[in-house]
């Protein structure tokens, strides 16, 4: 299953780095495994690589690098406020990450 964002992450994406997107930059998403087993995560701007699997999902395109690849496979990359926070933010819904709890509950 390939990695998704939502349609409210990619709002978010398009108002916040209107400029970027504009000069040819995709956003790259990156994923690393941490010592303690759970996964870190990052993103910015970015041009292609050679190497990337480049999607277009809700007009925002994206890069992966092979090294992340497999950790970012069935992720999906959304922007909601979380239950204990009160401002919206992005967050990882990642079934690859040992600390994972879907929305609804289960591991």
């Amino acid at each position: 299953m390939p990695f998704r964002i939502t349609e409210q992450a990619a709002n978010e994406i398009r108002l916040s780095n209107h400029a970027a997107l504009g000069q040819g930059q995709h956003l790259r998403v990156a994923a690393k495994r941490k010592t303690d087993g759970s996964i870190g995560y990052a993103m910015g701007f970015d041009e292609p690589a050679e190497t990337d699997t480049i999607s277009t999902q809700h007009d925002v395109q994206i890069l992966i690098g092979l090294a992340s690849a497999d950790l970012l496979a069935g992720a999906v990359l959304d922007y909601t406020k979380p239950d204990d926070d009160e401002s919206d933010q992005f967050i990882f819904l990642n079934p690859n990450d040992p600390g994972f709890v879907s929305p609804d509950g289960q591991r």
